[in-house]
């Protein structure tokens, strides 16, 4: 009986021995829940590395001003600042894609533009200088080492407009790690991120992706639409990508003391249709068949309440089809239904085999890193919706799936102004915006026909790029004009 309490009270004495030497690691892991540091995307996320990077400044002839590099200007818009900058320059820097640099057209349309003239004619005690550095298909991942060369240009302020070139590069997943039942735990993900991090600075590790110098979009070849197919693992990676992305550019940017602001990019929900369409992958041959016969009967239909209700029942059986939610999106606009339209175009643009247009979990992801980092974030997305008719944008707001009109370009600079106003960077006279429209009349009419035309046959070949009818082959040749 003595030995049994003595064996009980040896367990006893083992088991608050192990607890108590717990208790440090279980107070760290229960912090880091807290503060929420070392969730599982932070360790699993691949690294993406590229061949060789450039700069994308380089010093004019005279030593006065930087301008984008030549070797850059396939892909950036002229544009240049000073060499010395002046005691009362605001120097803003903003980067994104192509929606930045005014595509279809260029800088001299874009909101940068809009902007630099309206702070100007608002706040003259200041020398406000707006530099462009979108780069067509531009995807975050080749923003941040563009953020780090700007950081040696005595920047003010950063602005950052992405999130819908996300998928356009061939990308593999096959050699990411898959994910281990200890990344549920937070002090084992953050000591795998530190290792990982450390190991590459010092050059004994390397990243799990490599890319091109430049950018190898899918689309820029002729037929590259088939190369989009259904991936949502992949879908995921990039997701938890892009949130990085961002994190390491505002991180960046904190660390030298220059203030970040974050943009929400707006689709054309309304006016474009899916790209390309893949059905359920799981579907039998008679929910296939059935699903055809409901979809040929809704075109046929004669009376909208008829074509909803088929439309209703062939989302029912694949609801990934995304040809189908926007038809139905549409047919709830005819039925006056906005909020049921909204959701269903929403739904076709996530489900495009194809995303061209930043999809919801991506919009997600923004928004948390911008209130977990305390940055601004304009939200494009709302204002535009919100002065839609039925809240949905169109083609009234756009020029495409995603490049908004001029006039939509001025409004975009008009939500900077507002934000660097109530940030306190800006302090306007009185009448300022009488001064701003003058001069946004002066530049208007600097533009000469050329520069419009020129537009619209960027514009011409951006709608054969949607389509995958490039021009480009994959050896590198391009087919002779007239074969398109």
């Amino acid at each position: 009986m003595a030995e049994r309490t003595t064996h009980r009270r040896r367990v006893t004495f083992r088991v608050l021995a192990v607890s108590l030497s717990l208790l440090p690691f279980v107070g760290f892991e229960f912090g880091l829940r807290l503060a929420g540091v070392g969730e599982v995307r932070e360790a699993d996320v691949p690294a993406i590395g590229f061949q060789a990077t450039y700069p994308l400044f380089e010093l004019d002839e005279a030593g006065e001003h930087f301008k984008i590099a030549e070797s850059r200007q396939a892909y950036f818009s002229p544009d240049s600042f000073a060499a010395q900058k002046s005691s009362n320059e605001f120097r803003i820097f903003c980067l994104g894609g192509s929606t930045v640099q005014g595509r279809p057209y260029s800088i001299e349309t874009s909101f940068t533009t809009w902007l630099e003239l309206s702070l100007n004619a608002a706040d003259p005690s200041r020398k406000w200088d707006v530099v462009n550095c979108g780069g067509v298909s531009y995807a975050s991942y080749r923003l941040v080492p563009i953020l780090n060369e700007l950081l040696a240009y005595e920047p003010d302020l950063l602005v950052i407009y992405t999130g819908h070139n996300e998928f356009l590069e061939a990308r593999t997943f096959a050699n990411l790690s898959p994910v281990s039942p200890l990344s549920q735990v937070r002090t084992f993900n953050l000591l795998r991120s530190a290792w990982s991090s450390e190991s590459r600075l010092e050059g004994s590790g390397q990243p799990r992706e490599i890319l091109a110098a430049e950018v190898d979009a899918l689309l820029d070849y002729r037929g590259g639409l088939a190369d989009y197919h259904r991936d949502d693992a992949g879908h995921q990676v990039t997701v938890r990508q892009y949130a990085d992305n961002l994190k390491q550019m505002i991180d960046l940017a904190h660390s030298a003391n220059v203030p970040v602001a974050l943009m929400n990019p707006a689709s054309n929900l309304k006016d474009t249709p899916p790209f390309k369409i893949e059905p359920r992958s799981d579907l039998t041959v008679s929910e296939a068949a059935e699903f055809e016969t409901l979809l040929q009967q809704s075109r046929a239909a004669s009376g909208v309440d008829d074509r909803v209700e088929l439309l209703e029942q062939a989302v029912t059986i694949d609801g990934r089809h995304s040809g189908a939610r926007f038809l139905l999106g549409h047919a709830y606009l005819a039925q006056h239904r906005p909020a049921e339209a909204r959701e269903q175009f929403i739904r076709a643009k996530d489900e495009d085999v194809c995303p061209l247009r930043m999809i919801e979990p991506l919009h997600d992801s923004l928004r948390r890193v911008a209130e977990s980092s305390a940055t601004p974030l304009i939200d494009v997305r709302h204002n535009f919706e919100s002065r839609a008719a039925d809240g949905i944008p169109g083609d009234s707001f756009f020029l495409d799936h995603i490049h908004p009109s001029i006039n939509n370009h001025q409004v975009i600079a008009q939500l900077l102004v507002d934000q660097f106003v109530a940030a306190g960077f800006c302090h306007p006279q009185a009448n300022w915006e009488a001064i701003r429209d003058e001069r946004y009349r002066r530049h208007l009419a600097t533009l000469d026909t050329p520069y419009y035309a020129k537009g619209k046959q960027r514009l011409e070949g951006l709608t054969r790029w949607t389509q995958g009818r490039a021009n480009k082959l994959r050896d590198g040749t391009s087919l002779p004009p007239g074969l398109d």
